[in-house]
């Protein structure tokens, strides 16, 4: 896939995700957040070493926030992931690189670069995967730290 179609890709994203935050109006009240600013981020540069050192909830995932504005967060994602779902945070995922494949509901999809998943909140997910997969995950609203819920 060229990164023509790539960035293709990551614009309809962010444009779906900007529609997202905007069906959520009114949104509750809340501390403003920090002005978007502009930025050129070089996704397929990002090794693992980029990265922070995985959590003790999730050790064979290294993941990075990119971006975070009113209404949704972006961030680089690269390794695997149990199975979970997400109560209030619906997520949009792009695979920049690797393969695999993800449980999405009840059922396994193949991932290969380009491919775009839309994750509802409630929707079982997980990645049963290559450990260098690379992802770049769109989470609206913003998921909160405690909107991991493990399915065994």
């Amino acid at each position: 896939m060229t990164h023509t179609a790539l960035r293709t890709a990551a614009v309809a994203s962010l444009a779906f995700v900007a529609g997202l935050a905007v069906a959520r109006l009114p949104l509750p009240a809340r501390a403003a957040s920090a002005p978007l600013q502009p930025a050129v981020i070089d996704l397929a540069a990002l090794t693992p070493d980029d990265l922070p050192t995985p959590t003790p909830a999730s050790p064979k995932l290294r993941s990075k926030l990119l971006v975070s504005a009113d209404g949704a967060t972006g961030q680089i994602q690269i390794g695997t992931v149990f199975k979970h779902y997400h109560a209030d945070a619906n997520e949009i995922q792009i695979v920049i690189s690797g393969s695999g494949t993800e449980w999405l509901g009840d059922k396994q999809v193949t991932l290969k670069p380009g491919t775009m998943l839309t994750i509802p909140a409630g929707t079982p997910h997980a990645g049963t995967t290559d450990p260098n997969l690379k992802i770049v995950a769109f989470k609206t609203p913003p998921q909160a730290a405690t909107d991991v819920h493990p399915i065994p």
